[in-house]
């Protein structure tokens, strides 16, 4: 094989005078060479160089400029197979609209042909860093949990969390059967979204669902005196279908439109879906659903790229929220680590796994809990977080409350204003009956987490 290490590595190249130029992205990767490829700076140049000017043989049409495009090795750790890549900004790709940067061109080069590479057993992107300049070239979201806040008349810096549900069963409910949960849940809670399957099956078609939908709100909206909201799935294949679901939906909810977010599959549709919906609706909190990122974010892959990868495009990428996982404290899989994932939505200023990056006021991305959360699990969850400014979307944890809906969903602020208050939750509970029915109805985990409180709450069965 071609040996390319002269021109796409540079081991004398330190990191803080690349980040003072401002002229590149730098990047970190754990890469671990074939059986068989024993120079490993070798093969992290043959990455450099399939990620951006080069491939495996010279060829004819390569000039001095070319070479000033070059991704470049800077730094490796073979012991802990690490490598560091610098990328010119000037490779990214811009749109002819408005100079614009897209985050697809950053995906393309970083986590594109080079995942595939004969001499290379697996590559996977941990981390990034963008400079001050070019980050500016990324839309960014447009709005955010202070505007969702700002609907919900709660304090704009501290508004704390948004309760909310996913109408179960995910799929097969009809659309009288499904308003009708809505409405349940909207006595007690906040938000409501579509599971990321449900948009426009036959047997619910959004026509008949989102007028059903809108009376439910209005309805609870009168009941409770409180502002409610509705998160739309308006993912397709297609820009212009997209769009259409989007138009519909804010036409049907008429003077209520400021109480809809639309919601994308982000990572099933791809960045190009996010910003189409980000620069048609800029007026709505924009919901992205990152169904199916396991398969590459995942610590068991050695492939694709991280969580905290993730987090950062769809930041730069305009989501106003963002599923983060439960951190280890739900039914999917996570790690109470993963708190660096909310950190890098919503702080200015944050230390990723590798980089530091400032996003200058950049609007945050709010995190979106979700996935085996019930009112028990929430102290944990924001004893390990620190705060409980996010979006929390429990599905059985509301719906499989033993007296109903509204109860699952009245269980779960009450929890949230006890661990706002400092009381313990199995106290709150004693003076709160729909937290105190939680505790009946998610019994196991009760015994998991609160030793004593059958005794406490008079529970003996």
């Amino acid at each position: 094989m071609l040996d390319q290490t002269s021109r796409y590595a540079n081991l004398n190249l330190k990191e803080e005078d690349l980040i003072a130029g401002g002229k590149h992205i730098l990047t970190a990767y754990k890469m671990r060479p074939k059986p068989g490829f024993f120079d490993y700076v070798g093969t992290a140049a043959h990455f450099c160089a399939e990620s951006s000017t080069g491939t495996n043989v010279q060829t004819v049409t390569t000039d001095d400029f070319t070479k000033g495009l070059d991704a470049i090795c800077y730094a490796v750790d073979e012991e802990n197979e690490l490598m560091k890549i610098a990328y010119p900004i000037d490779l990214f790709d811009r749109n002819i609209t408005d100079g614009r940067a897209m985050v697809v061109s950053l995906m393309t080069c970083m986590v594109g042909n080079n995942q595939a590479m004969g001499d290379v057993e697996y590559a996977k992107l941990l981390d990034f860093y963008v400079p001050p300049n070019f980050l500016r070239l990324f839309d960014g979201p447009s709005m955010g949990i202070r505007d969702m806040w700002r609907i919900l008349g709660r304090d704009l810096d501290n508004g704390g969390m948004v309760v909310g549900t996913i109408i179960k069963p995910k799929l097969g409910l009809r659309p009288k059967p499904f308003a009708d949960a809505c409405y349940q849940l909207w006595l007690g809670g906040d938000f409501i979204k579509n599971d990321e399957p449900q948009g426009n099956q036959v047997y619910a078609p959004m026509r008949e669902s989102i007028p059903l939908i809108v009376d439910a709100m209005k309805r609870a909206m009168d009941d409770t005196g409180q502002a409610k909201i509705f998160s739309a799935n308006i993912t397709a294949d297609d820009p212009a279908e997209m769009i259409a679901r989007g138009e519909y939906v804010l036409e049907q909810f008429g003077s209520l439109a400021e109480n809809v977010a639309l919601l994308v599959d982000g990572f099933v549709g791809g960045c190009g879906m996010v910003t189409t919906a980000r620069r048609n609706f800029p007026s709505q909190f924009l919901h992205y659903h990152r169904a199916g990122h396991g398969m590459v974010t995942g610590e068991e892959s050695n492939r694709g790229y991280s969580a905290l990868v993730h987090m950062k495009w769809a930041r730069m990428s305009g989501a106003s929220g963002i599923h983060t996982g439960t951190m280890g404290f739900g039914k999917m899989e996570g790690y109470n680590s993963d708190t660096v994932l909310s950190e890098m939505l919503i702080k200015d200023s944050v230390m990723g796994t590798y980089f530091h990056q400032e996003w200058e006021r950049m609007k945050p991305t709010a995190p979106i809990i979700s996935g085996g959360m019930n009112a028990l699990r929430l102290p944990g969850f924001f004893d390990n977080l620190g705060h409980c400014n996010v979006i929390q979307t429990s599905g059985g944890g509301a719906l499989g409350h033993k007296d109903g809906i509204a109860s699952g969903a009245t269980s779960l602020r009450q929890a949230f204003m006890a661990w706002q208050e400092g009381v313990d939750l199995v106290e709150y509970a004693k003076e709160h009956e729909e937290l105190r029915g939680a505790f009946e109805s998610f019994s196991e985990d009760a015994d998991n987490i609160f030793e004593g409180w059958r005794e406490k709450l008079g529970v003996h069965k």
